[in-house]
Parts: C-alpha cells; structure tokens; sequence
C-alpha cells in the first residue's frame, strides 16, 4: 500500500515537471491566435496538467475565430502602373486588375476575370463587358508595329474563357467564348468572332463579317439584324451586372424591397 502511494506521488511530481518544461519552452510573448476578441499565447493552450489542449478544448474556448483568410487584392499597382475603374463600372470581387488598366463607365469584369497591364496598358471601353474567366494582358511591344496595347471598343462583348493579347477591338464587337487573339491583331467594327476562335499575331478581320476556327477564317457577312442586336446585347449585360452590384454595397439593400412592397400597397389602394 506504502509502495503504492509513493508511485502516485512520484507520478503527479513527474507531470507537474513535465507541466514546468513544457511552459519553459515556449514563447509566451508571441501571439498565436486571436480568439473571441481576445490575444491568445501559445501558453493559453497547455493545460494543468502539462499537455497541449486538444481540438475540442480549443473550440470551447470561443466559437469565433477573427481571422481573415481573403488574401486575394482586386487592384494591384505594380511601380507606376495604377490600375483605375469608373465609378459606375461593374468589376467582381475576384477579379484581378495588376498594373495600367483602365475600366471605363458602364463597363463590366465578370467572376474570376484577370486583366494585367504590367508591360502596357489595357482599357476597356465604355458599356463593354468581360465575361467570366478571361485573361487580359499586353505585350511591351507589337510584331506589327502598331501599338502593343490591348485596346477595347464600345458595347464590346467578350464571352467567357477568352484571352486577348496586346489586340484592337474596335466598337460594337462580339468575341465568342474561349477565343484567343493574338498580338498585333485588329478585330473591326461590327464583326464577330465565333466561339473557340483563334486569331494568330497580325491577323485583320474586316468590319462587317463573321469569321471562325482555328486560325480563323472568313465565314459570312454579319446581317443588318445582327449589326443592330450587337449594342442591345452590351447594354443588356450592363443590365444583368447592375443586379450584382447591389449585392456588394457596403450596406444593405433591404430598402429596395421595402420600396417595392411600399409601391405595391399604394397601388393596391
């Protein structure tokens, strides 16, 4: 019985030892956490009997935790390229606009959308939309001679997955889905580029024709109906990006229902 005492003595003197070195060898100045509010040291999670606190003892500790993990930037100046956006321009929270880019009124940079002007300049025109997934960016310079930055008309519409390099598009274009435009090139008035196609450096399409494929090729010439559907699919656009930029103001947008039920129980009356 005696020996048996003496172990459990030995045994409880051993832990709190053990409970002494382990407080020793950490750095209790430098903070590991911010918990509730509250500065934790890496000493808040040894226990009293020496050990380090489980998972579970950390999440009784606070349910919030006030860390935050977006480390993506929307605008990134790189030396004297600063990029800029108008004020009533729509441009998603993770799209990356790095170095000279310039989004003009009314235009709109749809989801996960990257325009780099670190070598040149890159500006969007006014009321042209980017869509979803596509890659911007420029060339210091141009095989043609021309200028090597990637310039963007009015009520031009780029669909998703596209990717322009140091090119011209001039007003009133359509660039269909996964395009690829090359340098140097020149995509005129009323034109439109079919779905996947790829325009190699250098290369001119005329105003007024539908060109496809890889490299691209002349197709037809675009209709007098379609020439004027191609300003009303920009602004239709424009319409759809203004229903999300009421979803990122900086305060809530339950006003606008409770206008709307107002206007509804005056007309009921």
């Amino acid at each position: 019985m005696a020996g048996a005492v003496r172990c459990q003595a030995r045994g409880a003197g051993l832990m709190r030892g053990l409970a002494r070195i382990a407080s020793s060898s950490l750095p209790i100045a430098a903070p590991t956490a911010v918990i509730g509010g509250r500065i934790l040291q890496r000493s808040d999670f040894v226990t009293d009997s020496g050990f380090i606190a489980t998972r579970q003892q950390c999440r009784e500790m606070s349910t919030h935790v006030s860390w935050d993990y977006r480390g993506q930037r929307q605008m990134v100046p790189l030396g004297g390229r600063v990029p800029s956006m108008a004020v009533d321009a729509f441009v998603a929270p993770n799209v990356v606009l790095a170095g000279s880019v310039e989004v003009q009124d009314k235009a709109c940079v749809f989801y996960g959308s990257v325009l780099r002007g670190d070598l040149n300049k890159i500006v969007v025109g006014f009321c042209s939309n980017i869509g979803d997934k596509c890659v911007l960016h420029a060339a210091a310079s141009s095989p043609t001679g021309l200028s090597a930055e990637t310039q963007i008309g009015k009520y031009v519409t780029i669909g998703n997955f596209s990717t322009l390099r140091s090119c011209t598009i001039e007003d009133e274009v359509v660039i269909g889905q996964r395009c690829v435009i090359m340098e140097g090139s020149l995509v005129e008035t009323h034109a439109i580029l079919e779905a996947g196609s790829v325009v190699p450096p250098g290369r001119r399409i005329p105003s007024g024709e539908v060109w496809a494929g890889n490299p691209a090729r002349f197709v037809r010439e675009v209709s007098y109906d379609e020439i004027a559907a191609i300003p009303r699919l920009a602004e239709g656009i424009r319409e759809i990006a203004e229903s999300h930029m009421g979803e990122f103001l900086p305060f809530s947008t339950a006003y606008l229902e409770v206008e709307k039920l107002k206007k509804t129980s005056a007309l009921a009356a």
